[in-house]
């Protein structure tokens, strides 16, 4: 057995407070629906017993995913669906096949497009989508830009009709709203021309980010608004 692979799965689990059983390779499954996480070694000629999902140290995240998905009786999805919901914190959930398989919280925008990319990884599906709020133009636009450099399909939703009532400052809730509803197709990268008051509040950030040692320039600023820095980048430049 992999031990520093079981040790890691562990602490994962433990980490999401999940529930789970430590069993010795060879030990009979409880259950003919069980869903179990093991090396591809230790699961060569077990295929047909429960649900088996293959694990790595460089995949472990992934790994639960899986779990998680099958768990959820979600064993082959056609079309996986993102919704973000643009802002310097943006909520993000995913979908898969109109149920909804996670949602997060990201810290900045700049995070948006590798947490996209990982889950497409960890999650097996024939194609995917990305839809976006109008909100937040500036961020939005940098996330737009992002997601099509980077090949991803996207829609741009009217959030209008995603935010009502007390949930309109719930981005995580927003943003599986946003996933549910048919947007517009965006094809191309935008021009982004940010006004002095975006410039400032980026400089805001950058000083709020380094704990108020630093506040970078506005040409850092715009190269931030842009896409063509990110925020600890011109931080450290």
């Amino acid at each position: 057995m992999d031990f520093r692979l079981a040790f890691r799965l562990m602490q994962a689990l433990k980490r999401q407070n999940l529930k789970f059983d430590l069993l010795d390779h060879d030990a009979p499954l409880s259950h003919a629906e069980t869903v179990w996480i093991a090396s591809d070694v230790e699961i060569v000629g077990k295929e047909d017993q429960g649900w088996p999902v293959a694990a790595s140290l460089e995949d472990i995240e992934g790994a639960i995913q899986r779990a998680l998905l099958h768990l959820r009786g979600v064993h082959q999805i056609h079309e996986l669906t993102f919704g973000i919901d643009p802002g310097p914190r943006p909520g993000i959930a995913w979908m898969g096949d109109g149920v909804v398989l996670g949602m997060s919280q990201l810290e900045s925008i700049d995070k948006v497009t590798a947490h996209i990319e990982s889950i497409k990884s960890a999650v097996k599906h024939q194609q995917s989508r990305v839809r976006i709020g109008d909100g937040a133009p500036l961020l939005r636009d940098q996330i737009i830009n992002e997601c099509i450099a980077s090949s991803l399909l996207i829609e741009q939703v009217d959030e209008a009709r995603t935010s009502r009532g007390l949930l309109r400052h719930n981005h995580v809730i927003s943003a599986i709203r946003i996933a549910m509803i048919r947007g517009r197709r965006v094809w191309e990268q935008r021009n982004i021309t940010p006004s002095e008051g975006q410039l400032k509040e980026i400089q805001r950030q950058s000083r709020k980010r380094s704990n108020g040692r630093k506040t970078i320039s506005a040409d850092m600023a715009l190269a931030v608004a842009r896409g063509e820095l990110d925020l600890d980048e011109a931080l450290s430049h």
